[in-house]
């Protein structure tokens, strides 16, 4: 049986009872029954305060210690009254049965509780250690990502400054043509250029700007991202189209990151469709959550790569630093959102995004 707190004041608290019961009852009147057998009865609580602190045999030591004080009552009972005799022996047995029940009950509870505190340290122990393999692993993860970053960002760079070397050296030339050289600079200027959105990109992807939420109406968001698109779309033989629930419900969240994130993907679905077609753009409640989805007819992306379109430098366009969903997928996800991508049965992929009505408190 595990140590108890306060084990001293609980053997004061039972030993100072027991000794002023006796004390009463010694010095209280033959003649006063009632009160008697009101001591009699007062015995029970220590007897059974000890049983459930310190189990059976605190229970039976108790009682043994009550039932001899009693002894003097009980001589003096059986030269007054003798017919009372066989009552307080049986009152002193009770006394007994009484604290072994209890002390047995007692017993049974503290080896349950033990074992629980034993099992809860355990699930504590295996609770620490799954948080540090997870850590870990997170660890892991992270330099892993890193080293992936690493190898990315400088194949990105490598091939714009190859051309920018390249485009140097013609123009150190001395037989260069001023016609030459104009396309040589226009080159030049070009590279830069993509150096600058890779480095823009990455500062985007790499910074998490902090979230300035309010409730929003999704719905305007849309109409005003397909009123923005809608000449370049056109031009392209593109059809946009909304689909929004009418009782589509405000969220809380970010404005102008949430409409960067469709933006983005509405863009993307139309650069993905050089022959035209449609684009769908649509929002409906999914109980406590929005799900907003962007849905084309373009080529679609293979099947292979479906678990790589959210990483950070991927493309299965052929171009761009591949950063554009790594960012909307981080900035979902920053909202307590969940983003996906998957196949249409006809042709064309589907992207949505599923934002909570209102963000947790994260403390």
């Amino acid at each position: 049986m595990t140590k108890k707190k306060g084990t001293p004041a609980r053997i004061a608290v039972i030993a100072g009872s027991g000794v002023s019961i006796a004390i009463l009852h010694h010095i209280t009147p033959h003649s006063s029954l009632l009160w008697h057998n009101v001591f009699q009865w007062l015995y029970y609580l220590p007897v059974v305060y000890a049983s459930m602190c310190f189990g059976l045999w605190g229970g039976l030591g108790t009682a043994a210690l009550a039932a001899f004080g009693y002894i003097p009552h009980f001589l003096e009972a059986a030269e007054h009254t003798p017919d009372l005799v066989p009552v307080q022996v049986a009152e002193v047995v009770v006394l007994l049965l009484v604290s072994t029940v209890t002390g047995v009950l007692a017993d049974r509870e503290h080896k349950e509780r033990d074992k629980l505190q034993k099992t809860t340290e355990e699930v504590r122990a295996l609770h620490r250690e799954l948080r540090d393999s997870v850590e870990r692993l997170r660890r892991a993860d992270r330099l892993a990502a890193i080293g992936q970053l690493s190898i990315s960002l400088a194949h990105e760079i490598r091939n714009p400054l190859g051309s920018i070397r390249g485009a140097v050296d013609i123009l150190n030339q001395p037989q260069t043509s001023d016609d030459l050289s104009r396309e040589i600079r226009s080159i030049i200027e070009k590279q830069c250029a993509r150096l600058e959105r890779l480095v823009s990109n990455l500062l985007d992807f790499a910074q998490e700007r902090p979230l300035e939420c309010r409730e929003i109406d999704v719905a305007q968001s849309i109409e005003a991202i397909v009123t923005l698109l809608a000449r370049e779309a056109g031009m392209k033989g593109i059809e946009l189209r909304q689909e929004v629930s009418r009782d589509l419900p405000r969220i809380e969240c970010d404005r102008d990151q949430i409409e960067q994130v469709i933006l983005n993907l509405a863009l993307n679905a139309i650069q993905a469709m050089p022959e035209g077609g449609q684009v769908v753009l649509s929002a409906r409640p999914e109980g406590s959550h929005i799900l907003i989805e962007v849905r084309d007819q373009g080529r679609g992306i293979a099947a292979e790569h479906l678990d790589r379109v959210f990483e950070p430098f991927f493309t299965a366009k052929g171009n761009g630093p591949g950063l554009g969903l790594a960012i909307v997928q981080r900035i979902v996800t920053q909202h307590q959102g969940m983003m996906s991508a998957r196949k249409n049965e006809d042709q064309g992929m589907t992207f949505s995004l599923l934002l909570p009505l209102e963000r947790r408190k994260v403390t």
